[in-house]
């Protein structure tokens, strides 16, 4: 399909509907992302073509038409409301006429996808968190120190020896934590995991828990082991910043040393993925209705993910 370039500030902002996906970087609040992309939307909207002042009835003119009046102010005004002027009443778009809400949350050291629902995509941004799809996060983590909230910003507690530490030992601690979980899931549905009952939740899909706070590990393994990091895949809901690098602290405990958090990323929140991510020098007009172009196909290609009887369903779990 051909694109057409519009110039107008008006028919811009009518189509600024939906989702986007962006890049949270790592020491960075949600609510400063959501400030700047807010900020971003507006200049490029108040660059654009504006409409016209507000005309008045010729009764209501401001300017006479006697030989004395100056003809500079004709010129401006003519019968035009001067106070609808972009001279008199500031910019014609603020933050505030942008309705914008994430989808979920990113912790503060956390990196990665972050969703938003821009005005009329605030029901699908609500729906979308309502499913409670899982993410994807790559945790790294760095052996032989532990800090006080288990973070790279905190203050050094404690250290230890992890030269004993293998990949083969953390992949089956991984592995067995992960069955931990799974059969956790199980249990508070009230069904043995070896019955019939059990088999016929598995068809139905992935097991969520009824309370949103939560949290539940579907998958957990090491990808990448380089002394004194290692790196864990994460596949998650209801998680959030503490609970995995308290995750990370635990499994040192569980190794006979200790570690902390060096880096957390999601690559993937539902179908939405890190390589799709608008990048912090994208956060530009343009940028951003490309963007919206961009998630509105992965939308159409994963209905399931606005499918309110999902909702439904889960809530019923």
């Amino acid at each position: 399909m051909t694109l057409t370039k519009v110039y107008d500030a008006a028919t811009v902002f009518k189509h600024l509907n939906g989702i986007i996906n962006v890049y949270k970087p790592a020491g960075m609040k949600v609510k400063h992302v959501r400030n700047a992309i807010l900020s971003n939307i507006c200049k490029g909207l108040n660059e654009l073509k504006q409409r016209e002042p507000r005309k008045l009835p010729n009764d209501m003119r401001l300017l006479g038409s006697g030989a004395a009046t100056d003809t500079v102010l004709h010129k401006i005004a003519a019968n035009s409301d001067l106070s609808d002027h972009i001279l008199a009443s500031g910019p014609r778009y603020l933050p505030g006429d942008i309705r914008c809400a994430p989808v979920g949350t990113l912790g503060d050291h956390t990196s990665g996808v972050l969703l938003f629902g821009l005005n009329k995509g605030l029901q699908q941004s609500s729906l979308i968190q309502r499913n409670r799809p899982v993410r994807i996060y790559h945790v790294t983590a760095r052996m032989g120190t532990a800090t006080e909230n288990h973070l790279p910003d905190s203050r050094v507690t404690v250290r230890a020896n992890h030269r004993h530490l293998t990949p083969e030992r953390i992949s089956g601690l991984a592995s067995s934590m992960q069955a931990s979980h799974q059969r956790k899931m199980y249990e508070l549905c009230g069904v043995d995991l070896q019955t019939q009952a059990a088999y016929e939740l598995a068809c139905k899909g992935l097991l969520r828990p009824a309370d949103n706070s939560q949290p539940v590990i579907y998958g957990i393994k090491l990808i990448h082991f380089n002394r004194p990091h290692f790196t864990l895949e994460l596949h998650t809901i209801n998680e959030n910043e503490q609970y995995m690098a308290a995750l990370i602290h635990d499994m040192a405990i569980e190794l006979r040393t200790v570690a902390h958090c060096s880096q957390l990323r999601c690559i993937r929140h539902a179908h939405f993925d890190v390589t799709e991510s608008l990048l912090r020098h994208g956060w530009h007009l343009p940028g951003i209705m490309k963007n919206l172009r961009l998630q509105q196909n992965v939308l159409k290609a994963h209905p399931q993910l606005l499918d309110q009887q999902r909702v439904d369903l889960h809530a019923a779990q």
